[in-house]
């Protein structure tokens, strides 16, 4: 059952695709940690492992500038603003949330577990500390319960950061994010804004089915696939069988876990995640 929803949900990704026009929001995405930084510099908040989403004063729309149909009372006390955020249910829950969120009719009682944490103020003044205070401020007047503002914090040195990204593993977080303290808002992908998670993962497009040999024969052996840079790999492990008989169709996106890149861009120890969610 699990695969079969998974195959409809890259279908109806594929379909959203080919019949949107959506002009995608312009936001800041982060690059990967690297230890030659000063964690004193920036603020630290959980990664959560949500669904990207603008709120541009009346509506949501996703990374890729598709709405989200959130239902009229979840969002009816939210500044007429614009906030950007993850729409979120808790730690281990992002199929439920997948689930809640891709509903073109919103089902109220899936959406009531949902809440909009806001980590940025688009177009905002004021360095990152001043908007991430701002934030605050805005959520506390708008007194409602599904809008949160994500925890900002600091942490002393690197060991404090190690632990603390353990801690937040430990309880099935995803992992950390940092954003410079003095850094203005900005859009694009951003040194100022870096993710931290004891796996990697990205993205990737399927463009072709590797038949597989041996015990795998009659199925699907790897996909072979192409990030946004263009660099093709194929993609063979983290597949259960059921998956291996019925892959992700080409064109689908997907996401994969990775350790480390080679000199030339390729992933290491690329393992296949899930199909990439709607945004």
């Amino acid at each position: 059952m699990l695969v079969a929803a998974r195959y409809i949900l890259c279908i109806f990704l594929l379909l959203l695709v080919v019949h949107s026009h959506a002009q995608a929001p312009a936001i800041l995405l982060a690059q990967i940690y690297h230890d030659d930084i000063q964690v004193q510099d920036y603020l630290v908040s959980e990664k959560l492992d949500g669904i990207r989403a603008v709120w541009d004063g009346q509506q949501f729309t996703s990374r890729q500038g598709h709405p989200i149909h959130a239902p009229a009372w979840f969002s009816q006390d939210f500044p007429q603003r614009p906030l950007d955020g993850e729409l979120w249910i808790g730690r281990g829950q992002f199929e439920q949330l997948s689930s809640t969120v891709r509903q073109t009719q919103p089902n109220d009682a899936a959406w009531r577990q949902v809440a909009y944490y806001v980590f940025e103020l688009p177009d905002a003044a004021g360095d990152f500390l001043q908007r991430a205070q701002q934030i605050v401020q805005i959520v506390q007047q708008a007194h409602s319960p599904y809008l949160k503002s994500l925890p900002q914090f600091r942490v002393k040195d690197r060991q404090v950061l190690k632990r603390t990204l353990d801690h937040i593993v430990a309880q099935r977080g995803e992992g950390l994010m940092l954003h410079r303290a003095d850094a203005p808002y900005l859009t694009g992908r951003s040194h100022v804004l870096l993710k931290l998670k004891p796996q990697l993962d990205a993205e990737a497009t399927v463009i072709a089915h590797v038949p597989g040999k041996g015990k795998y024969q009659g199925k699907m052996g790897a996909l072979l696939v192409e990030t946004p840079a263009g660099i093709q790999f194929k993609l063979g492990t983290g597949f259960s069988d059921a998956e291996r008989a019925h892959p992700p169709p080409i064109g689908c996106q997907v996401t994969y876990t990775y350790r480390d890149v080679t000199k030339t861009g390729k992933p290491k120890f690329a393992s296949f995640l899930r199909i990439r969610p709607p945004e």
